[in-house]
């Protein structure tokens, strides 16, 4: 039976929450950033239970810093990751859509959809026509420029995804895979339960 030791504490003096043996300032080398900041927690409000910040802590901090890659080929190619999920929306949906549809599809708002088409409308790679019936209804579609482009730029970023990734094994990525879809389906369940109301 492993000795007890305090709350979250492994019996080998490891935390049980990956932040390990904290220094003064709550940082130990190896540690990610949101160790330390759990350490300093800690150390100002021993009594909080701050394990809910090791997960959606790491999640916010990996999206800053995805969000941020220069190297990125989308980034080389001057275009932000929300542009390219319009396109590539529109390349594997493969149909006309509209910009209530491209905010659905990309979890974005519709003030927002309409900028980055806008945006891509401009460089030639989105094209629209308004709708036979209503004339206040665009259908957004990708030019043949668009679609030249996703289907050059995706296996690069595919490719530099797959490096990112490099160093976890395969069960490690499939079981973070699974882990991150049950967050996804009961965020986005309760996005429904709130819509519902």
């Amino acid at each position: 039976m492993p000795a007890e030791g305090a709350p979250g504490e492994r019996a080998d003096g490891g935390r049980a929450d990956g932040a390990g043996a904290a220094g003064e300032n709550g940082w130990t080398a190896g540690e990610d950033v949101v160790a330390r900041v759990l350490g300093q927690w800690r150390q100002v409000l021993p009594d909080l239970d701050t394990e809910p910040i090791g997960v959606i802590g790491r999640l916010t901090r990996c999206a800053a810093l995805l969000r941020q890659s220069s190297d990125a080929p989308l980034a080389r190619e001057g275009f932000s990751r929300p542009e390219f999920d319009i396109l590539s929306a529109l390349r594997r949906e493969d149909r006309d859509l509209t910009p209530g549809r491209l905010a659905r599809e990309t979890y974005a708002s519709g003030t927002a959809v309409t900028k980055r088409v806008r945006t891509l409308e401009e460089r030639g790679l989105v094209e629209r026509r308004p709708d036979a019936r209503d004339r206040r209804v665009a259908h957004l579609s990708l030019t043949a420029q668009g679609r030249e482009l996703v289907d050059r730029i995706l296996p690069e970023q595919v490719a530099y995804e797959r490096s990112l990734l490099a160093g976890l094994g395969e069960e490690e990525r499939d079981g973070l895979a699974r882990t991150l879809g049950e967050l996804l389906r009961l965020l986005e369940s309760r996005e429904e339960a709130g819509t519902r109301r």
